[in-house]
């Protein structure tokens, strides 16, 4: 498999977004494009799906170069066909050839039952060994893994996708992308909506599928994980980076500072020469020696300087107004949730204290946020915050905030004691700057809402901070440059996030949700991996001592062994004798019944059965042999 862009070029309108553009995928490539928001990341993706032109200089010389046909999917997040269909249905349409495998061949078992048809026989046995030697006995199996590893239940399976919400019907068309199986699966942020049980269930699927995957995604340690191969999208061209995302950013640093010091090293040059000529042009005995410096320097091959890194981020001082009790959050036998329990949580929370919430989606994860907040009741227990406790919260709903205000009104009218300046300065420091303040609210993309959001909870001041899910839309530099505020943050912090990469950098305890309770983890994330990574080496530890237990030793002495062998191979010589007896007398039940063609598919089967066991006997048998003649 080879797909190939040479010299290519997409535009958007009248906008050209991408120039240039040199980039292959070959085989099973697992390749990441990483940049700033509007780098035109998805761009890429959109070209490679044929959503967009790509062209060359010369519009009349194809820039795209493929080999044979292939299948090319993409996650996108649209209206499903039918929305009156159950979530099983529209996810096994991704086996549409296996299903119609399976209708032919009952359609077919039915007429060879009705009508004692040879020619259906046949084409039963002959479609039969197709079917199986496609997979088509395993894609049931492969179904329920994927659906049951995206957080789906049996029942889940049953309800039509009207009933679903916007991110588990994104979900449920990731699972069906999964499941047909493209020579080049194209994935825009496939970590959204997933929680961490499903992000690292994707890991292992993605780095060992069989075809190619290209994908954009600001989840660093997923990139780490899956990635071999980067392309960073910056200033309308694409660069390659081998390696991982970690690699990249090794690379990157490593070729700005050589190019840095190409650069200046001939610059020095340059004035160095430069300055001989100014001082011996116009001295009879030197002029030829300054002419000569000046085609010294006209014949250097220019080097341009180096494009500085796009580093340009939101920052604002987090030092709270006033400082908190040493207590800042006291939570016991609180049970969360709307009808019915979803988690039941103990904790007390020091001033100063950063933890991080990870575990299921369903658990209560959220829901615990919101009743801390008093935005829905507890369903029962207490909790109280300490003297002195201001509170900022940021709900992930935020970035799908509606509004026709402008960034400016909105501001000001959460401050109204600002004025417009003092307002603009503040709006400024998150990247609202010049005529950005007078776009409306609906127009803003999901990171520019979440700017705003932010904006307007750290200009509070407050010593408490609840998050959910804060990094959902940004870019990595916007990440980072939130990672290095809440790093400073001398307050009180509780956040739930999926991105392991954000909580190992900001959080010193974590509080994970789990079906069997919620447990709290007082030394961070990179502790608790290590914890169940050590608990998974434990249970597999005991379940191999026990199997190895349950095993009786069989052989004592060397004498009593070799007796066991010789036993063992008299009763292989009596079962391959048995099973012969039977193959010889389904041979003849085959003639008596050869007009009945229900009860030839079932002697086939038996037949077949036989000679797999009889072969499996003789190579028992032949090793046998072996160790004895040892």
């Amino acid at each position: 498999m080879h797909y190939q862009i040479i010299n290519g070029n997409i535009t958007l309108g009248a906008n050209e977004i991408l120039r240039d553009i040199n980039f292959e995928i070959k085989d099973k490539m697992k390749i990441a494009v990483v940049g700033r928001n509007g780098a035109g990341k998805t761009t890429l993706l959109r070209g490679v799906a044929g959503e967009l032109d790509i062209f060359g200089e010369n519009h009349d010389v194809p820039c795209v170069v493929k080999n044979g046909e292939l299948k090319i999917g993409f996650l996108k997040q649209l209206a499903f066909s039918d929305d009156s269909i159950t979530l099983e249905q529209e996810v096994k349409k991704a086996f549409s050839r296996f299903t119609e495998i399976r209708q032919r061949l009952d359609t077919l078992l039915l007429k060879m039952e009705t009508e004692n048809d040879a020619a259906a026989a046949q084409e039963y046995s002959e479609l039969s060994d197709y079917f199986k030697n496609i997979g088509g006995d395993c894609f049931d199996k492969e179904y329920e893994t994927v659906v049951s590893s995206f957080g789906f239940t049996k029942a889940d399976e049953a309800k039509k996708l009207s009933e679903f919400s916007g991110g588990q019907r994104t979900k449920i068309a990731f699972a069906r992308l999964l499941l047909s199986k493209p020579d080049i699966l194209l994935l825009d942020e496939p970590t959204n909506h997933l929680d961490l049980a499903a992000t690292e269930w994707l890991e292992e699927y993605l780095s060992a599928y069989p075809g190619a995957v290209l994908l954009v995604s600001h989840d660093r340690m997923f990139l780490d994980k899956v990635v071999t191969t980067v392309y960073e999208a910056a200033y309308g061209t694409l660069t390659k980076y081998n390696g991982n995302y970690s690699a990249f950013v090794r690379q990157k640093k490593d070729n700005f500072l050589k190019h840095k010091k190409e650069y200046e090293a001939q610059q020095r040059e340059i004035a160095r020469l430069n300055e001989l000529v100014d001082r011996f042009r116009y001295k009879a005995t030197k002029a030829a020696m300054a002419q000569s410096k000046l085609k010294e320097i006209g014949r250097m091959v220019p080097i341009s300087p180096p494009e500085k890194f796009d580093l340009k981020a939101f920052y604002t001082d987090l030092t709270p107004t006033v400082q908190s009790a040493g207590t800042a959050l006291t939570v016991k036998e609180l049970k969360i949730g709307y009808d019915k329990v979803l988690s039941t949580v103990n904790l007390e929370l020091k001033r100063g204290a950063k933890v991080g919430i990870i575990g299921s989606n369903g658990m209560g994860k959220s829901t615990f946020l919101k009743t801390l907040t008093g935005k829905i009741p507890a369903l029962s227990g207490d909790y109280y915050f300490g003297a002195g406790v201001t509170m900022g919260y940021f709900d992930q709903q935020m970035a799908s905030e509606k509004s026709f205000e402008t960034v400016l009104e909105n501001y000001q009218n959460a401050f109204p004691l600002l004025t417009a300046t003092e307002a603009r300065t503040k709006l400024g420091a998150f990247l609202f700057t010049k005529d950005e303040v007078f776009k409306t609210i609906d127009v803003l993309s999901g990171g520019e809402r979440v700017r705003l959001a932010l904006c307007k909870i750290f200009n509070l001041k407050p010593n408490f901070l609840l998050l959910d899910e804060p990094t959902n839309h940004m870019d990595i530099v916007g990440k980072e440059a939130l990672e290095n505020m809440l790093k400073e943050f001398s307050g009180t912090l509780i956040c739930v996030s999926h991105d392991r990469y954000f909580l190992e950098q900001i959080t010193d305890s974590l509080l994970v949700f789990e079906e069997d309770g919620v447990t709290y983890y007082p030394f961070g994330y990179a502790d608790w991996r290590r914890q169940r990574e050590k608990r998974q080496a434990e249970q597999q530890k005991t379940l191999l001592t026990e199997t190895v237990k349950k095993e009786k030793k069989k052989y004592t002495t060397p004498l009593k062994e070799r007796q066991l062998k010789e036993k063992r191979l008299s009763q292989i010589g009596k079962e391959i004798e048995k099973l012969e007896n039977r193959l010889n007398q389904i041979s003849r039940e085959c003639e008596e019944f050869s007009s009945d063609y229900e009860k030839l598919s079932v002697l086939s089967a038996e037949n077949e059965e036989c000679e797999e066991k009889i072969l499996a006997l003789l190579e028992e048998q032949e090793a046998l042999e072996r160790e004895l003649e040892k």
